[in-house]
């Protein structure tokens, strides 16, 4: 189970290891409130005492972590800004909650002193890049992306090398140091406006999503020069479970993210951005909706839309499609990064100084 935290492997293994796998033999029982249902959860909670190793502390539930993060951010002139794909409980304490592209954008204009900045390391450095002179923290440096992680800057540099004389359009999951080797970055809200600016004989190199380049590549008529990478959690969609869930729900819309396989964008009502489907699950007279993109969204949308049904595709393995690294990010890990101005974002000056403006080309582009 190579998508599971170690606590998380450690917690399913403690429950294989109890043997019982039978209902009337089992000292547990998800979803099952019948019963002596009550004393077989107390003697699962003795077993997980007794077994796991990493001691929780019970007293520190979320409200606590919530008033001592607001305690934190008064005290500091800090703002927590938070990606769709969080989690609920960290979507809730955020002062700004956006995709990509709405990140970026509130980081270059914030009066904070501190940008906590709750997603993957590149949105980090996306802020630092936009906001130098800020104090910015990640609560968690191993929340990397594999999309930002299956272009190395060395590669691309070279892939770049093999097509002379073509502008270089870098999706906005990726390092600084690739940043700093385009002409300009893109979001999955903008990557089509942006890429209509150019005249249409214009030769383009798009990296480092596949899908996405593909996807706009069909929508221009364009013939951009694709490096071949993905993003995991949009990789694990399959058309064989959207169109089990479209029998089950025939007057639902489909809503894909652009990041998802041609496959899966064919069989779509619609293709949008995080913020797009969102939108568009406001503007639409459907009452439920299929969304094919990380689970995190469907938060923000029942919020938005509490009359409406959102449903999320399972995918192998899991009854919904999370990103594993954009859940690493915890409330008690906002709570002590915040406490300790630590981890912090450092980029080398002379980096930062080319890929920013990439950066601010966007973001001029999308005003």
């Amino acid at each position: 189970m190579s998508f599971l935290n170690t606590i998380d492997a450690e917690i399913v293994n403690l429950c294989k290891s109890a043997g019982k796998y039978n209902l009337k033999e089992s000292i547990w029982a998800l979803g099952i409130v019948t019963g002596d249902n009550k004393e077989k959860l107390k003697i699962y909670n003795n077993f997980i005492k007794n077994n796991f190793k990493y001691k929780v502390n019970l007293n520190k539930n979320k409200m606590d972590w919530v008033k001592k993060i607001a305690e934190l951010k008064k005290q500091k002139n800090a703002i927590i800004m938070a990606h769709y794909y969080q989690d609920a409980s960290i979507q809730d304490i955020a002062d700004y909650v956006g995709d990509s592209l709405a990140l970026a954008q509130w980081a270059a204009k914030t009066d904070a002193d501190i940008i906590v900045m709750c997603g993957v390391h590149f949105m980090g450095e996306t802020a630092k890049i936009l906001s130098p002179s800020k104090k910015v923290l990640v609560p968690d440096t191993a929340a990397g992306c594999s999309l930002a992680d299956s272009c190395p800057a060395d590669e691309f540099a070279s892939f770049i090398k093999q097509h002379p004389n073509h502008t270089v359009i870098s999706y906005v999951n990726t390092t600084a140091a690739v940043k700093a080797l385009t002409d300009v970055v893109v979001t999955s809200t903008n990557a089509k406006a942006i890429v209509d600016t150019f005249p249409k004989d214009t030769p383009i190199i798009f990296g480092p999503d596949y899908n996405l380049g593909n996807y706009i590549n069909s929508v221009t008529g364009r013939n951009m020069v694709l490096w071949k990478g993905a993003c995991h959690v949009h990789e694990k969609f399959t058309v064989d479970r959207i169109k089990a869930l479209k029998e089950q729900y025939p007057d639902a819309p489909v809503l894909t993210h652009p990041e998802c396989k041609q496959e899966i964008v064919e069989i779509s009502d619609y293709v949008g951005s995080t913020q797009a489907i969102l939108n568009y699950a406001g503007k639409s007279d459907a009452s439920t909706f299929i969304v094919v993109t990380e689970s995190g969204i469907l938060h923000k949308m029942r919020q938005a839309y509490p009359t409406k049904t959102f449903i999320a595709p399972s995918v192998e393995g899991a009854a919904c499609n999370e990103c594993n690294y954009m859940r690493l990010n915890t409330l008690e890990k906002v709570y002590n990064c915040l406490l300790n101005e630590s981890p912090q974002i450092i980029i080398d000056e002379e980096l930062a100084q080319k890929a920013v403006k990439p950066i601010v080309r966007m973001l001029d582009l999308s005003k």
